[in-house]
Formats: structure tokens, C-alpha cells, sequence
């Protein structure tokens, strides 16, 4: 029987946040917000966390231990090498990445992109090329087939810093993407990577339902759509996959 595994990275270091993952929304972690959703999505069996070796990320390894997912601990720099080891580790066939900043990722919309490969019609699957969706939802799933290659094929730094960048660009792979459905919501910005993100969640997030019904991207969608000033706190940046308009192959 195939497995399915969330591999989630994260680690202390952020040039504009550090520490950014353990930050609290309504009284809890970043991290825990995140690994408690991918806990969540449908088809999942198990979720990981894939963080750096050395001591100044053991306190994003404790907290992941204590929201009990998996660990997996490898290089800072070559994150292909770690999110392959944990696959390995895990006896994963198939590979759902999020990263751990966004901690608005939807259950339900991740699980559609790890249907896509699942199910035999891709080999790696994404939800933002072309962009539609708002920047923090933002997931991608690939057989452990095609990391297994992309681990030993790629060969620059962006793509070992950079998971999905060979599984993007790599010949004889069949993608698919998953857009949003009648309205464009990509001016959205839902990930946490400077102080005026953080003021935003820390904004958003005790009006959030708790719990289940607070995950879909719908709730946080009709509150910004509803407050232009709570959208205004971190507007003005572009998703850096705006101008990318196609994943197939």
C-alpha cells in the first residue's frame, strides 16, 4: 500500500524574522499552527519535520516533538538532500511539501494538489504556477520516484536550496497544477517573512474560528476581504512565482 507523507521545513534562521516559526498567533507557535493542519489534510499518513542539524534549531526540533509529527534533522543549505532523507526515512511513495511559515495552509486545497500525483495523473503537482491562489497556500507533491531523481540530477545551488525548482524545469515530468476556481486571489499575502506579516497574522488570527473550522481559505479570505485596512498591514509584495504562467510539460 503507497504512503503518503507532509514533510514541513523549518528552522530558526530568517534574515528579515528570525524565529519566525516559533512566534505565537493566538497563544500558540507558528509551527504548531502549521503541523496541526497538515495533520489534517486527506490522504496524509504521516507528517514530518525536516530541520537543520545543529543546536540552534533544537528548539524548532522540540516544539515539533511536542506536536507529535515525525523529525528528520539534515543540511541547512542542501534542503533537496533533507526533504530526500526524510522521504526515505519515512518509506515515503509520495511527498507533500509545505513550509512552515504559511500558517494559513488549507487542509483541504493540499490535499487536491497530493491527489493529482496520488492518483497517477502527475508526477509533481503544484498550486501556484499560474499564480491564483494568495501567497502562503502555496504546496507542492512529487513521487519519491522523481525526488530520488531530482536529489542526484540536481546540481546548482538554487535547486538544492530550492526543493521543487529541478521538478519544475526537468524533461519527461508530468505536472499539473491546481488553480483557484472563479476569482483571482493571488494579490493576497499570507506568509510570514517580515515584522509587518507578523502584525498581520497576530491581527488576523484571534478573529479566526478555532479549530477545524477556522482552516479553510475561505474564513481569513471574507475577514481581509471584509477590512481592507487588516489586508493593508502587509500589502505591496509580489508572489515571486508571478510571472511563471505554466508547470506543464
Amino acid at each position: 500500500m503507497s504512503r503518503s507523507v507532509c514533510i514541513v521545513q523549518a528552522r530558526m534562521a530568517s534574515t528579515r524574522l528570525p524565529g519566525k516559526v516559533l512566534l505565537e498567533l493566538a497563544g500558540r507557535t507558528v509551527l504548531s499552527h502549521v503541523l496541526e493542519r497538515c495533520q489534517a489534510i486527506p490522504g496524509i499518513d504521516a507528517v514530518c519535520c525536516a530541520s537543520p542539524e545543529g543546536a540552534d534549531c533544537d528548539p524548532v526540533v522540540a516544539e515539533a516533538k511536542h506536536c507529535g509529527v515525525d523529525i528528520f534533522r539534515g543540511s541547512e543549505k542542501d534542503v533537496l538532500d533533507r526533504y530526500y532523507g526524510a522521504a526515505k526515512a519515512l518509506n515515503a511513495d509520495f511527498v507533500l511539501r509545505v513550509t512552515s511559515d504559511c500558517p494559513l495552509i488549507d487542509p483541504e486545497l493540499c490535499g487536491r494538489v497530493l491527489a493529482e500525483v496520488t492518483s497517477g495523473r502527475a508526477d509533481f503537482a503544484v498550486n501556484n504556477v499560474p499564480v491564483t491562489w494568495p501567497h502562503g497556500l502555496d504546496c507542492e507533491a512529487f513521487t519519491f520516484a522523481l525526488l530520488e531523481r531530482a536529489s542526484r540530477e540536481a546540481r546548482t545551488a538554487m535547486e538544492r536550496e530550492h526543493t521543487g525548482l529541478f521538478m519544475r524545469h526537468a524533461s519527461g515530468v508530468r505536472r499539473a497544477n491546481v488553480a483557484a476556481e472563479g476569482k483571482d486571489m493571488g494579490h493576497h499575502r499570507w506568509t510570514l517573512d517580515t515584522p509587518q506579516d507578523y502584525a498581520f497574522f497576530d491581527a488576523l488570527f484571534p478573529r479566526l474560528p478555532e479549530g477545524p473550522e477556522g482552516w479553510g481559505y475561505r474564513v481569513p479570505l471574507a475577514l481581509v476581504e471584509a477590512d481592507p485596512e487588516l489586508a493593508a498591514i502587509n500589502a505591496g509584495h509580489e508572489h515571486p512565482l508571478k510571472n511563471e504562467h505554466s508547470v506543464s510539460s
